[in-house]
């Protein structure tokens, strides 16, 4: 456990991921700082973590501690940042968790301060199962990246990437989730339906689906020959929609998002 302090410059989705991740490996920080406009949302967190302070509408709270949060949408990013940049420690760590922009364009909103890193994050962290690439700014040293590398461990795996890779990231494992969670519910409720049990079909689901990744990633097997290893295939007809839409939707968003 870290004895720095943490902030958190918003309490919504990605704030709920860390605190779970943290509270789940009984990794909890002793000081966690979030603040928000939404008294409601802080309300909430409240109520699950009962150790976090709040302070609704008082970023400078949040801002003040020793590693420092940007847990907001890019398209409010600039003005928050804006907004604290008098508030740091001129030893804090300032990590942003969104995409879009750059360590130089922070730097800039933060009048020169660099102390900063960048991270993908991901929502399996909330099982310790979590994919967090992470990209450092140059003026960080040896311990700095120690500490918040050792911040993060409890939530999964914390690989150092090089900044321009963050945005793909974003579309691959930030976002990677939601292109397949609707399905597989929809498959264990399916299957419900076949007379199996939830205790029947979760280890079922579980084993099915890593198995599926690791022998399309690990077999050797070219990708056309893994397919081809079951002959039957019921959704064989929708494929093409299904693959066009990634191969359309996904990469005109990483346009939008890219720095």
């Amino acid at each position: 456990m870290t004895s720095k302090t943490i902030g958190f410059i918003g309490g919504g989705r990605v704030t709920r991921i860390f605190l779970e991740g943290w509270q789940r490996a009984n990794a909890m920080p002793a000081k966690i700082v979030v603040s928000d406009c939404n008294a409601d949302s802080l309300a909430k967190l409240k109520a699950r973590f009962r150790r976090v302070d709040t302070a609704p509408g008082n970023s400078a709270a949040a801002a003040s501690q020793d590693i420092v949060f940007l847990a907001v949408h890019p398209p409010v990013m600039a003005e928050v940042v804006a907004g604290i940049k008098g508030s740091l420690k001129p030893g804090a760590i300032v990590v942003s968790l969104a995409p879009k922009f750059t360590l130089a364009k922070l730097t800039e909103l933060l009048g020169g301060f660099a102390r900063l890193a960048r991270l993908i994050p991901n929502a399996p962290s909330v099982m310790n199962l979590g994919f967090n690439p992470v990209t450092f700014d140059l003026s960080l040293t040896a311990a700095d990246k120690t500490e918040l590398t050792g911040l993060l461990a409890p939530l999964g795996e914390c690989p150092e990437v090089v900044e321009p890779k963050l945005e793909g990231y974003a579309l691959l494992t930030g976002m990677g989730a939601t292109y397949l969670w609707f399905q597989l519910q929809t498959l264990r409720e399916v299957a419900a339906g076949f007379g199996l049990s939830e205790a029947e079909v979760a280890p079922a689901l579980k084993r099915m689906v890593c198995g599926a990744t690791r022998t399309l990633l690990e077999s050797g097997l070219a990708p056309a020959e893994v397919m081809d290893l079951i002959p039957v295939k019921p959704l064989a007809e929708m494929e093409a929609q299904v693959t066009e839409m990634y191969r359309t939707r996904l990469p005109a968003l990483y346009q939008k998002i890219k720095p």
